[in-house]
């Protein structure tokens, strides 16, 4: 079966009111995030979603094979992404076998080589594999896990990212991840401000929880020494991302320096070389893949048997908060702890606010994800809508991922 067409595209989702009325506001209206910008004042990390850099607009791939059938995949990071999908990888992969995705991503991966493959270039190639893999699941009228050799648990265990952890609790989650609020330049003070945050959280949780924390690269060396020493009572499973994905001397010298703390990342490497570096070095415990990012399924799969060979963990990166996700962690052996991003207003069943029609979200701290041909994504195509460059230079398209 041959591919007929490639491109970027929009997905105009209805609007869902949820039913239950809110007790609250997530933390997302309240808790600071730090970031890598926050280095810079106009950037402040109770500003977060007008750092740069964060996600930008959702863009989605279909990928449209010879008798009409079609596929879906997602990235983010808006008009750069859309145009690498539509001008770069749509000419060099249309009419080619839709069922050959490990030469159609080796086909990506060295095109790329020139401008770069671990950047824009990475997250265009992830939403072309993304939709190839749909594609291919429903040409064969499977569900995507079955063709990465079938589920490999009952169900996945479930932890809680988000500062809402009363509400976490109480929709039945016995693992759980606190933001940062902090970046290396406030010194002293962010060390207290992060130690007082760690130490209340683990107070409400309990010991019998595991619990992370997520710096989004908001660390220098220094910083998380000072902070990986502070935190040692309170028994961390890992931290998260402390160091920006390039500087891989500084992760060799932070597991040198702090061998207690666990250190998890890879949700900002892309594509397997720098995973590779990590687990070489030894300066990684558990590898973070982002679906969307990385390089796409293909790429992750390659990440995750690097990591196994070592004998080290992944955890993608919102792994269920997407059915791509979903999928790679119901088959994936050592995917033993999978997150789910909670953001949404507290006392409002997941159900309700689900973003995805087909997606499945958590249940008491486990999911199971569909069995529908594809990813199970129940998209109409009445929904998909062209990506139109000139109108998303004009400011359109607002779709964020």
């Amino acid at each position: 079966m041959k591919i007929k067409s490639i491109r970027a595209v929009r997905v105009a989702l209805p609007k869902k009111e949820p039913k239950t009325p809110a007790r609250r506001e997530s933390w997302r209206h309240s808790s600071p995030i730090g970031l890598p910008m926050n280095k810079y004042p106009e950037f402040p990390p109770d500003l977060p979603s007008k750092s740069p850099g964060i996600g930008g607009r959702a863009v989605w791939v279909q990928v449209t094979a010879e008798d009409g059938t079609w596929g879906l995949g997602r990235t983010g990071f808006g008009e750069p992404v859309a145009a690498l999908v539509d001008y770069f990888y749509a000419p060099l992969l249309e009419g080619r076998d839709c069922f050959a995705t490990e030469h159609l991503n080796d086909m990506m991966w060295r095109a790329s080589k020139r401008h770069g493959s671990l950047g824009l270039s990475a997250c265009a190639q992830s939403a072309v594999d993304l939709a190839l893999w749909d594609l291919k699941g429903k040409l064969f009228e499977q569900p995507v896990y079955r063709l990465l050799g079938g589920p490999a648990r009952e169900k996945i265990l479930c932890y809680c990212t988000g500062d809402d952890l009363d509400w976490s609790m109480e929709l039945g989650f016995k693992h759980f991840k606190i933001t940062n609020p902090v970046h290396y330049e406030q010194g002293i003070t962010g060390l207290n401000i992060m130690e007082d945050k760690v130490a209340k959280a683990r107070e409400q949780v309990g010991r019998d929880a595991e619990l992370m924390i997520n710096p989004v690269m908001a660390y220098d060396v220094e910083f998380a020494i000072r902070l990986a020493e502070r935190l040692k009572p309170y028994e961390l499973r890992w931290m998260e991302e402390p160091l920006i994905p390039e500087d891989l001397e500084g992760h060799i010298q932070l597991r040198q320096a702090v061998p207690f703390m666990p250190i998890a990342t890879g949700e900002d490497h892309h594509t397997r070389v720098p995973f590779r570096q990590l687990v070489e070095n030894r300066c990684v415990d558990v590898v973070q893949p982002d679906l969307h990012w990385c390089g796409g399924m293909t790429e992750a799969i390659k990440i995750y048997h690097i990591a196994e060979a070592a004998g080290i963990k992944s955890s993608p990166h919102g792994g269920l908060n997407s059915a791509y996700g979903q999928h790679f962690c119901y088959a994936m052996p050592d995917c033993t702890l999978s997150e789910f991003h909670m953001s949404t207003p507290v006392g409002v069943p997941l159900a309700e606010v689900a973003a995805m029609p087909g997606v499945p979200v958590p249940k008491d701290g486990y999911l199971v994800p569909s069995d529908a041909p594809g990813f199970g994504q129940e998209i109409a195509e009445d929904w998909i809508r062209p990506w139109d460059h000139a109108q998303v230079a004009a400011g359109g398209n607002d779709v964020v991922l």
